[in-house]
C-alpha cells in the first residue's frame, strides 16, 4: 500500500477510536395539535428562566440546540427578536449508583440418582468494586410563539455517563443531547423514546 495512503488511515483508524457513544437518550416530547408554524421563520434561543444566561455551560448547551433549529429550518435571531424563541433549561448531576444486595454470594445444589446423591455449595464473591461516580444531564427546551406567548413544543432529553467520560464534558454532552432531542422533530406528542 502507498505509504501517503498509510499514515492518513492510521490516523483516522485512531480518530474513531476516541469517540465515546452516548447511552441510549430518553427523549419526551408534547406539541400543540397545529404544527404549521414549527421549523419555519426566524426564533431566537435564550436561557429559560430561573437559568443563569451567563453561565459558559448553558451557553455551550444553547450554541447546541441553536445549530439542531438550523438544521429542522429555523434561521437564528438575537435574543429579544424572532417570530418565535426557544427557551433552554439544563440541569447536570452527579452521583453515586448505590449497589444491591451484598458482594458475597452463595449456592447450593443437590441431585439424586440411580448411582446415589450429591449435595454442592457454590461461594460466589463480587470483586468489580463500588459502582462508579455518574453525571445524569438534562435538557429541557420549550418553544413559543413571540407574539401569543402559546407553547407550540416542548421537549426534555436526558442521559446518564460516567464521571470519567469524555460525554461527561459538557461540549459533547450537548451536542449528541440536542441532537436526539430533535431527531425526528417534532416527535409525536407525548411519547417518550430512547434515541441510540
Amino acid at each position: 500500500m502507498n505509504s501517503r495512503l498509510l499514515a492518513p488511515l492510521c490516523a483516522l483508524t485512531l480518530l474513531t477510536g476516541c469517540v465515546t457513544p452516548v447511552g441510549p437518550v430518553e427523549v419526551t416530547r408534547f406539541h400543540a395539535a397545529d404544527i404549521t408554524a414549527l421549523g419555519k421563520g426566524s426564533i431566537a434561543v435564550e436561557a429559560a428562566p430561573g437559568m443563569d444566561a451567563a453561565s459558559l455551560e448553558l451557553r455551550s448547551f444553547q450554541g447546541a440546540v441553536a445549530q439542531q433549529l438550523q438544521r429542522i429550518g429555523y434561521a437564528t435571531a438575537v435574543q429579544g427578536s424572532g417570530n418565535q424563541i426557544a427557551l433552554v433549561k439544563l440541569s447536570r448531576s452527579r452521583f453515586k449508583p448505590q449497589r444491591n444486595g451484598s458482594p458475597v454470594s452463595v449456592g447450593l445444589g443437590g441431585s439424586t440418582g440411580s448411582y446415589g446423591s450429591g449435595l454442592g455449595v457454590g461461594i460466589g464473591l463480587n470483586l468489580s468494586g463500588p459502582p462508579p461516580e455518574m453525571v445524569e444531564t438534562m435538557l429541557g427546551v420549550v418553544i413559543k410563539d413571540r407574539k401569543s406567548a402559546t407553547v407550540l413544543w416542548e421537549g426534555r432529553a436526558s442521559f446518564s455517563v460516567k464521571a470519567t467520560s469524555p460525554l461527561a464534558n459538557s461540549e459533547l454532552g450537548a451536542a449528541k443531547v440536542a441532537e436526539a432531542l430533535f431527531a425526528g422533530f417534532p416527535g409525536h406528542s407525548g411519547e417518550t423514546i430512547l434515541v441510540k
